[in-house]
Protein backbone atom coordinates (compact mmCIF):
# COMPACT_ATOMS: atom_id res chain seq x y z
CA UNK A 1 0.00 0.00 0.00
CA UNK A 2 1.10 3.50 -0.80
CA UNK A 3 2.17 6.16 2.05
CA UNK A 4 -0.05 8.76 2.27
CA UNK A 5 1.33 11.57 1.21
CA UNK A 6 1.23 14.97 3.64
CA UNK A 7 0.07 18.32 3.20
CA UNK A 8 3.43 19.97 3.02
CA UNK A 9 4.82 17.27 0.45
CA UNK A 10 1.69 17.88 -1.72
CA UNK A 11 1.98 21.82 -1.26
CA UNK A 12 5.49 21.30 -2.40
CA UNK A 13 4.74 18.59 -5.35
CA UNK A 14 2.13 20.80 -6.64
CA UNK A 15 4.58 23.56 -6.72
CA UNK A 16 6.97 21.79 -8.65
CA UNK A 17 4.89 20.77 -11.16
CA UNK A 18 3.32 23.98 -11.76
CA UNK A 19 7.10 25.39 -11.93
CA UNK A 20 7.81 22.78 -14.25
CA UNK A 21 5.19 23.17 -16.56
CA UNK A 22 5.74 27.37 -16.09
CA UNK A 23 9.51 26.65 -17.30
CA UNK A 24 8.23 24.10 -20.25
CA UNK A 25 5.83 26.95 -21.27
CA UNK A 26 8.38 29.88 -21.09
CA UNK A 27 11.13 28.08 -22.95
CA UNK A 28 8.80 26.92 -25.73
CA UNK A 29 7.74 31.19 -25.42
CA UNK A 30 11.23 31.90 -25.74
CA UNK A 31 12.26 29.46 -28.34
CA UNK A 32 9.27 30.74 -30.55
CA UNK A 33 10.62 34.39 -30.15
CA UNK A 34 13.84 33.04 -30.90
CA UNK A 35 13.13 31.23 -34.24
CA UNK A 36 10.84 34.25 -35.68
CA UNK A 37 14.04 36.82 -34.28
CA UNK A 38 16.35 34.46 -36.49
CA UNK A 39 13.51 34.24 -39.26
CA UNK A 40 13.27 38.26 -39.38
CA UNK A 41 16.99 38.46 -39.30
CA UNK A 42 17.54 35.93 -41.78
CA UNK A 43 14.74 37.70 -44.39
CA UNK A 44 16.34 40.81 -43.77
CA UNK A 45 19.98 39.19 -45.33
CA UNK A 46 18.46 37.82 -47.96
CA UNK A 47 16.43 40.63 -49.14
CA UNK A 48 20.07 42.58 -49.21
CA UNK A 49 21.36 39.48 -51.04
CA UNK A 50 18.36 39.83 -53.32
CA UNK A 51 19.00 43.62 -53.85
CA UNK A 52 22.76 43.48 -54.51
CA UNK A 53 22.17 40.64 -56.91
CA UNK A 54 19.17 42.85 -58.41
CA UNK A 55 21.94 45.63 -58.91
CA UNK A 56 24.38 43.44 -60.19
CA UNK A 57 22.25 42.18 -62.79
CA UNK A 58 21.75 46.03 -63.78
CA UNK A 59 24.72 47.16 -63.78
CA UNK A 60 26.45 44.17 -66.22
CA UNK A 61 22.94 44.41 -67.99
CA UNK A 62 22.82 41.18 -67.65
CA UNK A 63 18.97 40.78 -68.96
CA UNK A 64 20.37 41.38 -72.36
CA UNK A 65 23.65 39.24 -72.48
CA UNK A 66 21.79 36.36 -70.65
CA UNK A 67 25.39 35.82 -69.22
CA UNK A 68 23.45 35.29 -65.26
CA UNK A 69 26.81 32.77 -64.78
CA UNK A 70 28.57 36.12 -64.02
CA UNK A 71 26.66 35.70 -60.73
CA UNK A 72 28.81 33.66 -59.56
CA UNK A 73 31.37 35.84 -58.48
CA UNK A 74 28.93 37.30 -56.22
CA UNK A 75 29.95 34.58 -53.76
CA UNK A 76 33.31 36.40 -52.74
CA UNK A 77 31.06 39.33 -51.26
CA UNK A 78 28.15 37.44 -49.56
CA UNK A 79 29.30 37.42 -45.76
CA UNK A 80 27.00 34.26 -45.38
CA UNK A 81 28.02 30.80 -46.62
CA UNK A 82 25.72 28.44 -48.04
CA UNK A 83 23.76 30.73 -50.11
CA UNK A 84 21.57 29.99 -52.93
CA UNK A 85 20.49 32.64 -55.65
CA UNK A 86 18.59 31.47 -58.51
CA UNK A 87 16.95 34.26 -61.37
CA UNK A 88 14.03 32.83 -62.83
CA UNK A 89 11.92 34.50 -65.85
CA UNK A 90 8.39 35.43 -66.11
CA UNK A 91 7.31 32.45 -67.82
CA UNK A 92 8.80 30.09 -65.18
CA UNK A 93 12.20 28.91 -66.47
CA UNK A 94 15.41 29.11 -64.74
CA UNK A 95 17.55 31.49 -66.01
CA UNK A 96 20.23 31.09 -63.10
CA UNK A 97 20.98 28.97 -59.90
CA UNK A 98 23.78 29.36 -58.01
CA UNK A 99 23.50 25.49 -56.80
CA UNK A 100 23.13 23.57 -59.87
CA UNK A 101 25.61 23.62 -63.17
CA UNK A 102 23.17 21.77 -65.54
CA UNK A 103 20.00 24.91 -64.79
CA UNK A 104 18.64 24.68 -68.32
CA UNK A 105 17.12 21.42 -67.42
CA UNK A 106 15.35 22.32 -64.11
CA UNK A 107 11.55 22.32 -63.98
CA UNK A 108 9.19 25.17 -64.49
CA UNK A 109 9.42 27.06 -61.22
CA UNK A 110 6.58 29.36 -61.91
CA UNK A 111 4.27 27.11 -59.43
CA UNK A 112 6.59 26.97 -56.29
CA UNK A 113 4.77 28.79 -53.74
CA UNK A 114 7.12 31.91 -52.80
CA UNK A 115 7.43 32.44 -56.64
CA UNK A 116 3.72 33.05 -57.51
CA UNK A 117 3.00 34.32 -53.75
CA UNK A 118 5.76 37.05 -54.84
CA UNK A 119 3.49 38.37 -57.66
CA UNK A 120 0.88 40.19 -55.19
CA UNK A 121 3.22 40.78 -52.38
CA UNK A 122 6.58 42.76 -52.12
CA UNK A 123 8.25 39.76 -51.36
CA UNK A 124 7.30 36.23 -50.55
CA UNK A 125 9.07 33.21 -48.50
CA UNK A 126 8.66 29.29 -48.00
CA UNK A 127 10.31 26.47 -45.80
CA UNK A 128 10.16 23.33 -47.72
CA UNK A 129 12.73 21.06 -49.06
CA UNK A 130 14.34 21.39 -52.42
CA UNK A 131 13.83 18.42 -54.86
CA UNK A 132 16.87 19.55 -56.83
CA UNK A 133 19.88 19.63 -54.07
CA UNK A 134 17.54 17.06 -51.28
CA UNK A 135 18.41 19.97 -48.71
CA UNK A 136 15.74 22.23 -46.67
CA UNK A 137 15.61 26.05 -47.53
CA UNK A 138 13.88 28.88 -46.46
CA UNK A 139 13.30 30.59 -49.35
CA UNK A 140 13.21 34.61 -50.53
CA UNK A 141 11.70 35.67 -53.68
CA UNK A 142 11.14 38.94 -54.85
CA UNK A 143 9.37 40.01 -58.59
CA UNK A 144 11.17 42.48 -60.99
CA UNK A 145 8.97 43.67 -63.09
CA UNK A 146 10.88 41.17 -66.11
CA UNK A 147 12.14 38.53 -63.86
CA UNK A 148 12.08 36.97 -60.21
CA UNK A 149 15.23 36.64 -57.84
CA UNK A 150 14.91 34.30 -55.26
CA UNK A 151 17.79 33.77 -52.50
CA UNK A 152 17.43 30.84 -50.49
CA UNK A 153 19.38 29.45 -47.35
CA UNK A 154 20.10 26.59 -45.60
CA UNK A 155 17.19 26.12 -42.79
CA UNK A 156 18.55 24.86 -39.84
CA UNK A 157 17.67 26.41 -36.46
CA UNK A 158 17.97 23.92 -34.19
CA UNK A 159 17.03 23.85 -30.45
CA UNK A 160 20.05 22.55 -29.05
CA UNK A 161 21.22 25.52 -30.38
CA UNK A 162 18.85 27.54 -28.64
CA UNK A 163 19.39 25.81 -25.39
CA UNK A 164 22.87 26.72 -25.62
CA UNK A 165 22.26 30.03 -26.04
CA UNK A 166 19.96 30.26 -23.16
CA UNK A 167 21.90 28.75 -20.30
CA UNK A 168 22.19 31.17 -18.70
CA UNK A 169 18.14 31.53 -18.35
CA UNK A 170 17.65 28.28 -17.46
CA UNK A 171 20.11 28.60 -14.66
CA UNK A 172 18.22 31.60 -13.40
CA UNK A 173 15.05 30.07 -13.17
CA UNK A 174 16.08 27.06 -11.25
CA UNK A 175 17.83 29.52 -8.75
CA UNK A 176 14.18 31.25 -8.81
CA UNK A 177 12.68 27.67 -7.99
CA UNK A 178 14.49 26.59 -5.16
CA UNK A 179 14.30 30.25 -3.35
CA UNK A 180 10.79 29.59 -4.10
CA UNK A 181 10.75 26.02 -2.71
CA UNK A 182 12.73 26.93 0.55
CA UNK A 183 10.98 29.93 1.07
CA UNK A 184 7.48 27.43 0.51
CA UNK A 185 8.54 24.86 3.28
CA UNK A 186 8.75 27.21 5.81
CA UNK A 187 5.52 29.41 4.91
CA UNK A 188 4.11 25.87 5.11
CA UNK A 189 5.26 24.28 8.06
CA UNK A 190 2.24 25.88 10.41
CA UNK A 191 0.04 25.89 7.55
CA UNK A 192 0.18 22.02 6.93
CA UNK A 193 -0.27 21.20 10.80
CA UNK A 194 -3.06 23.22 11.27
CA UNK A 195 -4.99 22.08 8.15
CA UNK A 196 -3.51 18.49 9.02
CA UNK A 197 -5.14 18.48 12.92
CA UNK A 198 -8.46 20.25 10.88
CA UNK A 199 -8.72 17.57 8.32
CA UNK A 200 -8.00 14.96 11.28
CA UNK A 201 -10.84 16.54 13.02
CA UNK A 202 -13.42 16.38 10.01
CA UNK A 203 -12.46 13.02 9.68
CA UNK A 204 -13.42 12.30 12.97
CA UNK A 205 -16.58 13.64 12.08
CA UNK A 206 -17.74 11.68 9.58
CA UNK A 207 -16.68 8.27 11.01
CA UNK A 208 -18.23 9.18 14.25
CA UNK A 209 -15.29 8.96 16.54
CA UNK A 210 -15.38 10.64 20.05
CA UNK A 211 -14.38 14.55 20.03
CA UNK A 212 -14.82 15.36 23.29
CA UNK A 213 -10.71 15.74 23.58
CA UNK A 214 -10.31 19.14 22.87
CA UNK A 215 -8.33 19.95 19.88
CA UNK A 216 -4.67 22.10 19.58
CA UNK A 217 -3.60 24.03 16.58
CA UNK A 218 -0.59 25.79 16.00
CA UNK A 219 -0.57 29.63 16.76
CA UNK A 220 -1.21 31.87 13.68
CA UNK A 221 -4.04 33.16 12.13
CA UNK A 222 -4.98 29.91 10.43
CA UNK A 223 -4.69 28.25 14.18
CA UNK A 224 -6.86 30.92 15.43
CA UNK A 225 -10.00 30.23 12.85
CA UNK A 226 -9.21 26.29 13.12
CA UNK A 227 -10.04 27.22 16.97
CA UNK A 228 -13.20 29.40 16.00
CA UNK A 229 -14.48 26.73 13.92
CA UNK A 230 -13.91 23.45 16.24
CA UNK A 231 -15.75 25.70 18.77
CA UNK A 232 -18.89 26.62 17.06
CA UNK A 233 -18.81 23.23 15.94
CA UNK A 234 -18.97 22.26 19.33
CA UNK A 235 -21.67 24.47 20.31
CA UNK A 236 -23.31 23.27 17.44
CA UNK A 237 -23.48 19.91 18.35
CA UNK A 238 -24.42 20.50 21.82
CA UNK A 239 -27.46 22.90 20.74
CA UNK A 240 -28.57 19.68 17.84
CA UNK A 241 -28.41 16.96 20.76
CA UNK A 242 -30.35 19.19 22.51
CA UNK A 243 -32.91 19.72 19.64
CA UNK A 244 -32.85 16.04 19.13
CA UNK A 245 -34.19 15.36 22.42
CA UNK A 246 -36.82 17.92 22.18
CA UNK A 247 -37.61 16.37 18.82
CA UNK A 248 -37.70 12.99 19.92
CA UNK A 249 -40.24 13.96 22.92
CA UNK A 250 -42.28 15.75 20.50
CA UNK A 251 -42.11 13.28 18.20
CA UNK A 252 -43.31 10.68 20.84
CA UNK A 253 -45.97 12.78 22.12
CA UNK A 254 -48.03 13.31 19.05
CA UNK A 255 -47.61 9.63 17.69
CA UNK A 256 -48.98 8.74 21.49
CA UNK A 257 -51.87 11.13 21.45
CA UNK A 258 -55.72 10.28 20.12
CA UNK A 259 -55.62 13.46 17.81
CA UNK A 260 -54.21 14.03 14.84
CA UNK A 261 -51.98 16.86 14.56
CA UNK A 262 -49.87 18.71 11.54
CA UNK A 263 -48.28 22.04 11.44
CA UNK A 264 -48.10 24.12 8.06
CA UNK A 265 -46.26 26.91 7.20
CA UNK A 266 -47.06 30.31 5.85
CA UNK A 267 -46.90 28.80 2.33
CA UNK A 268 -49.37 25.75 3.52
CA UNK A 269 -46.68 23.34 3.23
CA UNK A 270 -46.60 20.15 5.35
CA UNK A 271 -43.88 20.71 7.94
CA UNK A 272 -45.16 17.48 10.40
CA UNK A 273 -47.81 15.47 11.32
CA UNK A 274 -48.99 12.30 13.15
CA UNK A 275 -50.22 9.27 11.45
CA UNK A 276 -53.92 9.69 13.61
CA UNK A 277 -53.62 12.90 11.49
CA UNK A 278 -53.81 11.26 8.19
CA UNK A 279 -55.86 8.29 9.42
CA UNK A 280 -58.61 10.80 9.99
CA UNK A 281 -58.33 12.78 7.20
CA UNK A 282 -59.08 9.47 4.67
CA UNK A 283 -62.48 8.96 7.19
CA UNK A 284 -63.28 12.93 6.51
CA UNK A 285 -62.57 12.75 2.54
CA UNK A 286 -64.61 11.12 -0.03
CA UNK A 287 -60.91 10.03 -1.67
CA UNK A 288 -58.70 7.15 0.00
CA UNK A 289 -55.22 7.51 0.49
CA UNK A 290 -54.56 10.71 0.43
CA UNK A 291 -51.68 13.39 1.97
CA UNK A 292 -51.66 15.77 4.71
CA UNK A 293 -51.95 18.54 1.97
CA UNK A 294 -54.60 17.08 0.51
CA UNK A 295 -57.11 18.95 3.46
CA UNK A 296 -56.84 22.24 1.40
CA UNK A 297 -59.18 20.95 -1.16
CA UNK A 298 -61.80 18.60 1.35
CA UNK A 299 -65.19 20.16 0.48
CA UNK A 300 -66.28 19.86 4.20
CA UNK A 301 -63.69 21.73 6.30
CA UNK A 302 -64.57 24.58 3.69
CA UNK A 303 -64.88 26.53 6.86
CA UNK A 304 -61.60 25.86 7.79
CA UNK A 305 -59.89 26.54 4.54
CA UNK A 306 -61.74 29.80 4.47
CA UNK A 307 -60.42 30.89 8.22
CA UNK A 308 -56.49 29.65 7.04
CA UNK A 309 -56.79 32.27 4.02
CA UNK A 310 -58.44 34.84 6.34
CA UNK A 311 -55.59 34.51 8.51
CA UNK A 312 -52.65 34.32 5.73
CA UNK A 313 -54.08 37.43 4.08
CA UNK A 314 -54.06 39.43 7.18
CA UNK A 315 -51.86 42.07 7.33
CA UNK A 316 -52.16 43.51 10.89
CA UNK A 317 -51.67 39.79 12.26
CA UNK A 318 -48.24 40.20 14.32
CA UNK A 319 -50.06 43.35 16.46
CA UNK A 320 -52.75 40.75 17.80
CA UNK A 321 -52.56 39.34 21.36
CA UNK A 322 -53.78 36.38 21.37
CA UNK A 323 -53.56 33.59 18.86
CA UNK A 324 -56.23 33.02 16.58
CA UNK A 325 -57.99 29.95 15.84
CA UNK A 326 -61.10 28.60 15.27
CA UNK A 327 -62.65 25.38 15.88
CA UNK A 328 -65.69 23.36 13.84
CA UNK A 329 -67.36 20.01 14.17
CA UNK A 330 -68.45 18.07 10.89
CA UNK A 331 -70.29 14.70 10.89
CA UNK A 332 -69.11 11.97 8.79
CA UNK A 333 -70.20 8.49 8.12
CA UNK A 334 -71.54 8.01 11.76
CA UNK A 335 -68.27 9.59 12.63
CA UNK A 336 -67.89 13.31 14.79
CA UNK A 337 -64.90 15.08 14.48
CA UNK A 338 -63.65 18.08 16.70
CA UNK A 339 -61.34 20.39 14.36
CA UNK A 340 -59.50 23.04 15.14
CA UNK A 341 -56.96 25.78 13.45
CA UNK A 342 -54.19 28.01 15.80
CA UNK A 343 -52.14 30.46 13.96
CA UNK A 344 -48.77 31.41 15.21
CA UNK A 345 -46.84 34.64 14.81
CA UNK A 346 -45.11 33.78 11.95
CA UNK A 347 -48.52 33.04 10.27
CA UNK A 348 -47.52 29.03 10.47
CA UNK A 349 -50.52 27.28 11.71
CA UNK A 350 -51.57 23.78 13.30
CA UNK A 351 -54.46 21.79 12.69
CA UNK A 352 -55.68 19.56 15.17
CA UNK A 353 -58.37 16.48 14.70
CA UNK A 354 -60.33 14.75 17.25
CA UNK A 355 -62.36 11.93 16.78
CA UNK A 356 -65.25 12.56 19.82
CA UNK A 357 -67.69 10.01 18.09
CA UNK A 358 -67.28 8.00 21.37
CA UNK A 359 -67.90 11.18 23.55
CA UNK A 360 -70.95 12.34 21.24
CA UNK A 361 -72.44 8.41 21.26
CA UNK A 362 -72.02 8.53 24.98
CA UNK A 363 -73.92 11.67 25.26
CA UNK A 364 -76.61 9.94 23.27
CA UNK A 365 -76.44 7.06 25.13
CA UNK A 366 -76.54 8.46 28.15
CA UNK A 367 -79.57 11.31 27.28
CA UNK A 368 -81.50 7.41 26.12
CA UNK A 369 -80.12 5.62 29.12
CA UNK A 370 -81.69 8.68 31.31
CA UNK A 371 -85.08 8.67 29.18
CA UNK A 372 -84.65 5.07 29.53
CA UNK A 373 -84.11 5.07 33.30
CA UNK A 374 -86.89 7.43 33.95
CA UNK A 375 -89.32 5.77 32.05
CA UNK A 376 -88.70 1.87 33.61
CA UNK A 377 -88.46 3.32 36.97
CA UNK A 378 -91.86 5.29 36.67
CA UNK A 379 -94.04 2.07 36.15
CA UNK A 380 -92.52 0.31 39.32
CA UNK A 381 -92.87 3.30 41.29
CA UNK A 382 -95.89 4.05 40.02
CA UNK A 383 -97.51 1.23 40.46
CA UNK A 384 -96.25 0.33 44.08
CA UNK A 385 -97.78 4.20 44.91
CA UNK A 386 -101.33 3.06 43.39
CA UNK A 387 -100.96 -0.46 45.75
CA UNK A 388 -99.78 1.93 48.72
CA UNK A 389 -102.64 4.45 47.93
CA UNK A 390 -105.86 1.72 47.69
CA UNK A 391 -104.77 0.13 51.19
CA UNK A 392 -104.50 3.75 52.71
CA UNK A 393 -107.84 5.02 51.29
CA UNK A 394 -109.44 2.11 51.04
CA UNK A 395 -111.12 -0.22 54.10
CA UNK A 396 -110.20 -3.63 52.38
CA UNK A 397 -110.91 -7.00 54.04
CA UNK A 398 -107.46 -8.91 55.38
CA UNK A 399 -106.97 -10.89 52.58
CA UNK A 400 -107.25 -8.16 49.94
CA UNK A 401 -104.51 -5.87 51.69
CA UNK A 402 -101.77 -9.14 51.89
CA UNK A 403 -102.93 -9.20 48.11
CA UNK A 404 -101.97 -5.78 47.29
CA UNK A 405 -99.29 -6.07 49.60
CA UNK A 406 -97.52 -9.18 47.66
CA UNK A 407 -98.08 -6.76 44.31
CA UNK A 408 -96.28 -3.78 45.51
CA UNK A 409 -93.66 -5.84 46.94
CA UNK A 410 -93.19 -7.75 43.56
CA UNK A 411 -93.18 -4.49 41.63
CA UNK A 412 -90.08 -3.14 44.67
CA UNK A 413 -88.36 -6.45 43.71
CA UNK A 414 -88.38 -5.37 40.44
CA UNK A 415 -86.97 -2.00 40.83
CA UNK A 416 -84.49 -3.27 43.26
CA UNK A 417 -83.58 -5.42 40.34
CA UNK A 418 -83.55 -2.79 37.83
CA UNK A 419 -81.41 -0.52 40.32
CA UNK A 420 -78.88 -3.69 40.76
CA UNK A 421 -78.45 -4.09 36.66
CA UNK A 422 -77.80 -0.52 36.20
CA UNK A 423 -75.37 -0.69 38.86
CA UNK A 424 -73.56 -3.59 37.35
CA UNK A 425 -73.94 -1.68 33.77
CA UNK A 426 -72.17 1.23 34.92
CA UNK A 427 -69.68 -0.39 36.83
CA UNK A 428 -68.27 -2.06 33.37
CA UNK A 429 -68.64 0.46 31.65
CA UNK A 430 -66.85 3.04 33.39
CA UNK A 431 -65.09 1.10 36.77
CA UNK A 432 -63.81 -1.73 34.95
CA UNK A 433 -60.89 -2.08 37.23
CA UNK A 434 -63.04 -3.08 40.11
CA UNK A 435 -63.53 -6.44 38.49
CA UNK A 436 -60.94 -8.66 39.83
CA UNK A 437 -60.16 -11.92 37.23
CA UNK A 438 -58.85 -14.98 38.41
CA UNK A 439 -58.14 -18.25 36.84
CA UNK A 440 -62.49 -19.81 36.90
CA UNK A 441 -63.21 -23.19 35.75
CA UNK A 442 -66.32 -22.13 33.24
CA UNK A 443 -68.14 -25.34 33.32
CA UNK A 444 -68.39 -25.55 37.17
CA UNK A 445 -70.20 -21.78 36.68
CA UNK A 446 -72.69 -22.90 34.58
CA UNK A 447 -73.38 -25.77 36.69
CA UNK A 448 -74.16 -23.21 39.83
CA UNK A 449 -76.19 -21.01 37.09
CA UNK A 450 -78.28 -24.32 35.82
CA UNK A 451 -78.65 -25.19 39.59
CA UNK A 452 -80.18 -21.97 40.48
CA UNK A 453 -82.17 -22.17 37.74
CA UNK A 454 -83.59 -25.51 37.65
CA UNK A 455 -87.23 -25.07 39.02
CA UNK A 456 -87.62 -22.56 36.20
CA UNK A 457 -86.62 -25.35 33.54
CA UNK A 458 -88.56 -27.94 34.99
CA UNK A 459 -91.70 -25.93 34.96
CA UNK A 460 -91.22 -25.42 31.24
CA UNK A 461 -89.80 -28.88 30.67
CA UNK A 462 -86.87 -27.30 29.09
CA UNK A 463 -83.72 -29.53 28.80
CA UNK A 464 -80.21 -28.29 29.13
CA UNK A 465 -77.14 -30.08 27.26
CA UNK A 466 -73.52 -28.81 28.21
CA UNK A 467 -70.85 -29.81 26.10
CA UNK A 468 -67.65 -28.30 27.72
CA UNK A 469 -64.84 -30.20 28.65
CA UNK A 470 -64.28 -30.68 32.65
CA UNK A 471 -61.80 -28.59 33.63
CA UNK A 472 -62.01 -25.53 31.13
CA UNK A 473 -60.08 -22.64 33.20
CA UNK A 474 -60.20 -19.39 31.50
CA UNK A 475 -59.17 -15.65 33.39
CA UNK A 476 -62.11 -14.12 34.05
CA UNK A 477 -64.19 -12.42 36.83
CA UNK A 478 -66.79 -14.78 38.63
CA UNK A 479 -69.19 -12.28 39.18
CA UNK A 480 -70.02 -11.40 35.48
CA UNK A 481 -69.25 -14.91 34.42
CA UNK A 482 -72.41 -15.65 36.31
CA UNK A 483 -74.38 -13.19 34.82
CA UNK A 484 -73.71 -13.81 31.52
CA UNK A 485 -74.58 -17.24 31.52
CA UNK A 486 -77.50 -16.14 34.43
CA UNK A 487 -79.14 -13.61 31.68
CA UNK A 488 -78.42 -15.95 28.84
CA UNK A 489 -80.70 -19.05 30.30
CA UNK A 490 -83.40 -16.40 32.17
CA UNK A 491 -83.17 -15.11 28.22
CA UNK A 492 -83.83 -18.52 26.70
CA UNK A 493 -86.39 -19.43 29.41
CA UNK A 494 -88.35 -16.28 28.88
CA UNK A 495 -88.61 -16.46 25.28
CA UNK A 496 -87.45 -19.42 23.86
CA UNK A 497 -91.06 -21.68 24.39
CA UNK A 498 -91.48 -25.16 26.26
CA UNK A 499 -90.44 -28.35 25.76
CA UNK A 500 -86.99 -26.58 24.31
CA UNK A 501 -83.49 -27.69 24.68
CA UNK A 502 -80.75 -25.14 25.64
CA UNK A 503 -77.15 -26.59 24.15
CA UNK A 504 -74.25 -24.67 25.51
CA UNK A 505 -70.63 -25.94 23.95
CA UNK A 506 -67.52 -24.51 23.68
CA UNK A 507 -66.58 -25.48 19.96
CA UNK A 508 -63.22 -23.52 19.12
CA UNK A 509 -60.53 -22.54 21.07
CA UNK A 510 -57.05 -21.11 19.65
CA UNK A 511 -54.01 -19.06 20.99
CA UNK A 512 -55.68 -16.09 22.26
CA UNK A 513 -59.70 -17.12 22.78
CA UNK A 514 -62.01 -19.36 23.71
CA UNK A 515 -65.41 -19.79 21.56
CA UNK A 516 -68.55 -20.48 22.93
CA UNK A 517 -71.92 -21.48 21.62
CA UNK A 518 -75.36 -20.95 23.22
CA UNK A 519 -78.26 -22.11 21.65
CA UNK A 520 -82.04 -22.91 22.38
CA UNK A 521 -84.29 -24.72 19.85
CA UNK A 522 -87.56 -22.98 20.49
CA UNK A 523 -88.60 -19.70 19.62
CA UNK A 524 -86.81 -17.31 16.54
CA UNK A 525 -86.46 -13.42 16.39
CA UNK A 526 -87.66 -11.29 13.70
CA UNK A 527 -84.45 -10.21 11.53
CA UNK A 528 -85.41 -7.00 12.10
CA UNK A 529 -84.98 -7.12 15.91
CA UNK A 530 -81.46 -9.10 16.01
CA UNK A 531 -79.63 -5.68 15.33
CA UNK A 532 -81.13 -4.06 18.43
CA UNK A 533 -81.22 -7.13 20.89
CA UNK A 534 -78.72 -5.99 22.94
CA UNK A 535 -79.58 -2.46 23.41
CA UNK A 536 -80.19 -1.45 27.38
CA UNK A 537 -84.13 -1.87 27.59
CA UNK A 538 -84.91 -3.14 24.01
CA UNK A 539 -87.63 -5.19 23.84
CA UNK A 540 -88.94 -7.24 21.02
CA UNK A 541 -92.59 -7.25 22.33
CA UNK A 542 -92.41 -3.98 25.00
CA UNK A 543 -95.94 -5.27 26.20
CA UNK A 544 -95.45 -9.11 26.83
CA UNK A 545 -91.94 -8.15 27.87
CA UNK A 546 -93.02 -6.90 30.83
CA UNK A 547 -95.64 -8.94 32.19
CA UNK A 548 -93.23 -11.78 31.81
CA UNK A 549 -90.34 -10.12 34.09
CA UNK A 550 -87.37 -8.61 33.78
CA UNK A 551 -85.12 -5.17 33.18
CA UNK A 552 -84.68 -4.81 30.06
CA UNK A 553 -80.97 -5.12 30.49
CA UNK A 554 -79.53 -8.66 30.70
CA UNK A 555 -79.00 -9.02 27.39
CA UNK A 556 -76.48 -5.68 27.51
CA UNK A 557 -74.84 -6.75 30.63
CA UNK A 558 -73.94 -9.81 28.50
CA UNK A 559 -72.58 -7.73 25.50
CA UNK A 560 -70.48 -5.61 27.92
CA UNK A 561 -69.22 -8.37 30.33
CA UNK A 562 -67.68 -10.03 27.32
CA UNK A 563 -66.17 -6.97 25.99
CA UNK A 564 -64.72 -6.41 29.48
CA UNK A 565 -63.13 -10.28 29.13
CA UNK A 566 -61.83 -9.34 25.76
CA UNK A 567 -64.38 -10.78 23.13
CA UNK A 568 -67.41 -10.38 21.20
CA UNK A 569 -70.89 -11.38 21.28
CA UNK A 570 -73.28 -12.45 18.36
CA UNK A 571 -76.94 -13.62 17.53
CA UNK A 572 -78.81 -15.00 14.84
CA UNK A 573 -81.38 -17.62 14.33
CA UNK A 574 -81.23 -21.06 13.20
CA UNK A 575 -82.66 -22.37 10.53
CA UNK A 576 -84.82 -25.45 11.91
CA UNK A 577 -85.74 -22.70 14.76
CA UNK A 578 -84.40 -20.95 17.64
CA UNK A 579 -82.19 -18.70 18.63
CA UNK A 580 -78.01 -18.59 19.18
CA UNK A 581 -75.63 -17.22 20.78
CA UNK A 582 -72.02 -17.22 19.20
CA UNK A 583 -69.27 -15.72 21.98
CA UNK A 584 -65.31 -15.51 22.48
CA UNK A 585 -63.46 -14.85 26.06
CA UNK A 586 -60.29 -13.81 25.88
CA UNK A 587 -57.38 -16.59 27.89
CA UNK A 588 -55.57 -14.04 29.10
Amino acid sequence: MFKKISFRKKIFLYTFVIFIIYSVLVLILQYEREKDFKKRSLETKLDDITEFAHKYIENKNLEKTTQFQQLDSLKNYIPIHNIRITVISKDGKVLYDSEVNNYNTMENHLLRPEIKKSTHKKFATDIRKSSTTEHSYYYYAKDYNNFYIRTAALYNVEIKDFLKAEKLFILYLILLFSFTAILLLFLTRNLGQTITKLKDFTTNLSTGKNLEQEVSFPNGELGDISKQIVQVYNKLDKTKRKISVSNNKLFGHLQALNEGIAFFDKHKNHILSNANFIQFLNLISDKPNISSEYIFEISKLVEIRNFIDNQLNNNGFKELETLPNLKTNIYKDGKYFDIQSIFFKDKSFEIIIKDITKLEKRKLIKQQMTSNIAHELKTPVATIMGYLETIERNKMSPEKQEYFIKKAFGQAVRLSDLIEDLSTLNKIEESKELFAFEKIDIKKVITEVYDDLKLSLDEKNINVKIDIDNPLKINANRSLLFSIFYNLFENAIKYGGKTSQINISNYLEDKNFQYFSFSNNGNSIDEKHLVRIFERFYRVDSGRSRKKGGTGLGLAIVKNAIQLHGGEISVGNIKSGGVEFIFSIAKK
